[in-house]
């Protein structure tokens, strides 16, 4: 007998369609959800202008982004193509699927090719000053870039996002 829903409606297994759809949403939960929290504590740390604050945050942004950002690209993408394989979408068909696929990769080279650069000069400067040692300004300019840029970066994947959920013709 199969099992019911508390309605007395039957319940159907999960399949290998809904594994890779929960793995895609998860990524995409841990992705969106690092990129912005990140943006807005690293944000209020740099506003203090205490080195020791400043360089600590500057240290969570790498560990988070390799542990958050990172892991979350790689289960959006794979559970996201898995779901479309298993489900049987056309990826450059469904208009809804091509959109998000190049919107997707507009926000990661925005990301490779701006953020990380900038992230990597603002680890190594926080290195030098997290001690109490002063902030240069080239650090607070990197740290505006990283804002201003990771703002539109993010702009895409909530555009891909409507697109996941609302699925336009």
């Amino acid at each position: 007998m199969a099992p019911t829903n508390r309605y007395g409606s039957a319940m159907a297994a999960p399949t290998l369609y809904d594994l890779l759809k929960f793995l895609h949403i998860t990524g995409i939960i841990m992705l969106m959800g690092n990129i912005t929290a990140t943006a807005i504590w690293k944000f209020f740390a740099d506003r203090t202008g205490d080195a020791r604050v400043v360089g600590f945050a500057q240290k969570l942004v790498t560990y988070t982004d390799w542990m958050l950002t990172f892991w979350g690209v790689v289960l959006t993408i794979g559970g996201g193509y898995g779901a479309a394989w298993a489900g049987r979408y056309d990826l450059v068909g469904d208009r809804w699927l091509l959109w998000s696929q190049g919107l997707f990769l507009i926000a990661g080279l925005i990301w490779l090719g701006l953020l990380v650069p900038i992230q990597i000069r603002q680890a190594r400067a926080a290195r030098a000053f997290a001690g109490g040692a002063d902030i240069p300004d080239s650090y607070r300019r990197d740290s505006r870039r990283w804002i201003v840029w990771g703002l539109v970066a993010t702009l895409p994947l909530i555009a891909v996002t409507w697109l996941m959920v609302a699925k336009p013709p």
